[in-house]
């Protein structure tokens, strides 16, 4: 039995309002899966952007493989997502207006084995919105200790 991997990025639901989420393959070298599988991944600075008509995600980190020889891959090197035309289109429209940015939130390997990224459409909170958001969570949290 595999154990499951599902790295998240905790700090994109306290930093953006998330509008529309979308699952996307990654196009890996062979050792960076090996590294997703061992668990060393971060999200946290990633970010997505546009080049030409492909999506890439710049700034991910996939620690390099232990095992690895001169064949090791870069750690922060840009990545390119699989998604459609359609998805393509649709995240490019948005991405050209004011405030919307696209982030990942988890890196997961699903059942056949391919590691897959969960990406959001994004929008930036402010600081009294973080607060806020920070205020919704502690009353949350006390209603269900009741």
């Amino acid at each position: 039995m595999e154990k499951s991997i599902s790295i998240k990025n905790k700090r994109a639901s306290h930093e953006f309002y998330l509008i529309q989420e979308f699952t996307a393959g990654i196009q890996l070298t062979g050792t960076e899966i090996k590294s997703i599988r061992d668990g060393k991944a971060s999200l946290v600075d990633g970010y997505c952007t546009f080049t030409g008509n492909e999506l890439f995600i710049r700034n991910m980190h996939i620690a390099e493989y232990s095992m690895g020889t001169h064949y090791n891959h870069d750690p922060k090197r840009d990545r390119k997502l699989l998604l459609t035309k359609r998805e393509l289109k649709k995240l490019a429209i948005k991405v050209k207006e004011r405030g919307f940015t696209i982030i990942p939130i988890l890196l997961f390997i699903n059942e056949k084995g391919f590691a897959k990224l969960t990406i959001a459409l994004a929008r930036g909170k402010h600081a009294y919105d973080k607060r806020e958001s920070l205020k919704q969570k502690d009353m949350q949290r006390e209603m269900d200790r009741r």
